[in-house]
């Protein structure tokens, strides 16, 4: 890597250097993880047969690892923490896990997704839904890159996202983040929503602890 131009972006627990060439080295205090991919012919045929877990990105399958026990435990928490609430608030629409939704010409699989009662009489049984869901969050494991978690928040709110949350377990943090609000919550304080699903609000330990 002499000689070479890098930049150092920075997650709880690792960190990632880009090199000048757009390859990713994801750094880990005591290992090193590189992400799996595969090659795929088209948008189109992804979303006519969505592989488990696996988004399209610039004509590559790419594999969501580095998913933990906490990860799984948080994903479902928030899931319910969502249903528990459109139903409270008689709000309704449908909360998701994992689903497919096509965003600004790629493919993603956000780890929790809501969809307003209108955009469920819209699209009923999708097998891939074809915009962002109004209201995603994701959660950030430890060998996640910064870059491209941001750069899924920007494909999400252009393609019919309202608000995306950002959960990172092991660090406690969390991000709400609209087109024109960023807010962080912490251990001790209560995350709430700002566009979708008004009023629901979780206190971070709840979550994450």
């Amino acid at each position: 890597m002499d000689g070479q131009k890098r930049s150092l972006f920075t997650f709880p627990n690792y960190a990632i250097i880009k090199q000048s060439q757009g390859q990713q080295l994801l750094t880990m205090t005591t290992s090193a993880t590189i992400s799996k991919t595969q090659a795929i012919f088209s948008l189109e045929e992804w979303m006519e047969h969505p592989p488990e877990r696996r988004e399209w990105v610039d004509g590559k399958l790419l594999e969501k690892n580095g998913i933990t026990g906490k990860h799984g435990r948080t994903q479902a928490r928030l899931a319910t923490y969502w249903i528990n609430y459109k139903y409270s608030s008689s709000q309704g629409g449908e909360v998701y896990i994992s689903a497919p939704c096509r965003t600004v010409g790629r493919g993603r699989c956000p780890d929790v997704g809501y969809l307003t009662p209108e955009l469920v009489a819209q699209y009923g049984d999708f097998n891939v839904l074809p915009q962002s869901f109004s209201l995603i969050a994701e959660i950030i494991s430890p060998t996640d890159a910064a870059e491209d978690a941001f750069t899924k928040v920007n494909e999400y709110l252009a393609s019919g996202c309202e608000e995306v949350w950002l959960i990172l377990p092991e660090s406690e943090w969390m991000a709400v983040i609209t087109g024109g609000a960023r807010l962080l919550f912490t251990k001790g304080e209560t995350a709430c929503t700002q566009i979708i699903l008004p009023g629901f609000s979780v206190a971070v330990d709840d979550l994450l602890s």
